[in-house]
């Protein structure tokens, strides 16, 4: 099974930046895709951006289109997620996620992935 963790989170003030990353470990040579997703308090987890591993497709949601960019690195089993333009509505904690065998549903949601991390918190100050 693969496993992932998250690191690179933190506090930032509004404007600037972080990048996340994910180390997938166990498994990792079907991974079909990895995606970043977000959970502020009281609020569902919410789809964030993802890529096609074989291929580096990415997609993202609407609010971060243009100021975060999601990459991978094949040969060390990592998916980086850059943030820039920080806003305080980012704050959130951000989850990775896999989907470890080729799955044709949307991007989009959280029921398409069947890996998790445990989770990085992102605080953007005002």
């Amino acid at each position: 099974q693969v496993q992932l963790v998250e690191s690179g989170g933190g506090l930032v003030q509004t404007g600037g930046s972080l990048r996340l990353s994910c180390a997938a470990s166990g498994g990792t040579s079907g991974i079909h895709r990895m995606g970043w997703f977000r959970q502020a308090p009281g609020k569902e987890r919410e789809f964030v951006a993802a890529i096609r591993w074989s291929n580096g497709d990415t997609y993202y949601a609407d609010s971060v289109k243009g100021r975060f960019t999601i990459s991978r690195d094949s040969a060390k089993n990592t998916v980086y997620l850059r943030m820039n333009r920080l806003k305080p509505e980012d704050t959130a904690v951000y989850y990775c996620a896999a989907r470890e065998s080729y799955y044709s549903g949307s991007y989009y949601m959280t029921t398409s992935y069947d890996r998790w991390g445990q989770g990085t918190q992102v605080t953007v100050s005002s």
